[in-house]
């Protein structure tokens, strides 16, 4: 995600609500430091979202489940952060919002601790229930904040720096989280998470100014944007490509064990992180390309990840290989993020928080099903089936984005 997921005129409009409702902070530092409290929440939400992808295998053993059954970890936070994106902002729409970020934080530190000290599986999942309301909640409020905690000419730097958070989480969570649990166990690396939450809300409380709620959303600007074509357009097209992803890759750290034969931890990591870093590359891509064609980079990046994931178990039997198309992959998805928030954002230019809402609502839900699906398959069958699904439904994408793209090009001619 990118600050091109807030239009020039949006940023405007939001500039005035903002000095209406509170305002940037009193100084340009003040603002910045908020800026930064924002973005590590975010950076925090993320990597404990994926965290447990890298341990899986680790976790599962340790309370004797299968791998599929260890990637509920992942099925219920997205079940939770998508009736927690509009049903928390809608009821909380007249409370500081800067209390609602400190509440969301604290919620994260304390799910944290409890999946680290969590004697049954039951319990990591309750804590992943709270990560979930966490990841629904402060995304919604958090994503649109920037222009309200720094000048009005600041606020797309600011924004930038806010949604550089996503890929980085990216980067970070899913390696860092596995090699801290490859030198010290996996509840050591849910306990660092904590310990770092816990240092955001400490910076969130003491950063962040008051922030008196704005207009707020209403249900019925959320009905109108479902009713739009564009949006419903952009929704299916988030389903499919997100499943796509999240239902191979949440299931990545078995197939380079099984198929790659990585027997390795460090190695893994070092994969992992590879992926993450091309992961970067992707996300500016993607900003740079997204305002000018948005159906056509979707399209290109899911064929990219339909054609890493679909050759996955021919050329990914080797390390080399493997790595080759995690690189590839990586750019591919980094880039899917940006143009999805783009996309709701330029179908509400008028009500950025509505927009935030519905993405966050579709995103997260598709990222349980993904989850699930994948966990189902994973165990029925093999790490290699896993990977030509998500593939398959990839394509499904490249070709919907493009013929669409096609087809709007074509109608000024017959026109």
């Amino acid at each position: 995600m990118s600050s091109t997921a807030t239009p020039t005129s949006g940023t405007r409009a939001t500039a005035t609500t903002a000095a209406a409702t509170g305002g940037p902070a009193r100084s340009p530092l003040q603002g910045w430091l908020a800026v930064l409290a924002v973005t590590l929440g975010i950076f925090s939400i993320v990597t404990t979202e994926i965290l447990p992808i890298g341990l899986l295998t680790a976790i599962g053993a340790d309370f004797g489940i299968s791998d599929g059954t260890a990637g509920l970890m992942m099925t219920t936070p997205g079940i939770l952060a998508a009736v927690a994106a509009p049903t928390v902002t809608l009821a909380t729409a007249r409370i500081d919002r800067r209390l609602m970020l400190c509440a969301f934080v604290l919620l994260l530190a304390l799910a944290n601790v409890l999946a680290a000290v969590a004697p049954a599986y039951w319990l990591v999942l309750l804590s992943r229930v709270m990560v979930g309301v966490t990841v629904g909640g402060f995304w919604s409020i958090g994503a649109g904040l920037a222009e309200r905690l720094v000048r009005p000419e600041s606020a797309r730097r600011a924004t930038a720096v806010i949604f550089s958070a996503v890929p980085l989480g990216s980067v970070l969570g899913v390696p860092a989280g596995t090699f801290i649990g490859d030198l010290a166990g996996w509840r050591t690396a849910f306990l660092v998470m904590g310990a770092l939450t816990v240092g955001v809300f400490a910076l969130t409380a003491l950063a962040t100014p008051a922030l008196p709620p704005g207009r707020p959303t209403r249900p019925h600007e959320l009905r109108a944007m479902v009713r739009s074509t564009h949006t419903r357009f952009a929704l299916v097209m988030t389903f499919l490509v997100v499943l796509a992803h999240f239902g191979a890759y949440t299931y990545v750290t078995p197939f380079l064990e099984r198929v790659t034969h990585l027997t390795s931890p460090g190695l893994i990591t070092v994969f992992l992180l590879t992926y993450g870093a091309a992961g970067i590359a992707g996300n500016f891509l993607g900003g740079a390309l997204v305002t000018r064609r948005p159906r056509a980079t979707i399209g290109t990046a899911a064929a990219l990840i339909a054609g890493a994931t679909l050759l996955l178990p021919l050329l990914g039997r080797g390390e080399i290989g493997a790595l080759a198309l995690l690189i590839v992959w990586g750019i591919a998805y980094g880039a899917v993020p940006v143009s999805l928030q783009t996309w709701f954002a330029k179908s509400a230019p008028a009500a950025p928080e509505a927009a935030s809402v519905l993405f966050t609502a579709s995103f997260q839900a598709t990222i349980s099903l993904g989850a699930l699906t994948g966990g189902v398959v994973l165990d029925s069958t093999s790490p290699s089936t896993v990977m030509a699904l998500g593939g398959a439904t990839a394509i499904l994408v490249a070709l919907t984005a493009w013929l669409h793209h096609a087809r709007r090009l074509d109608r000024p001619q017959r026109s």
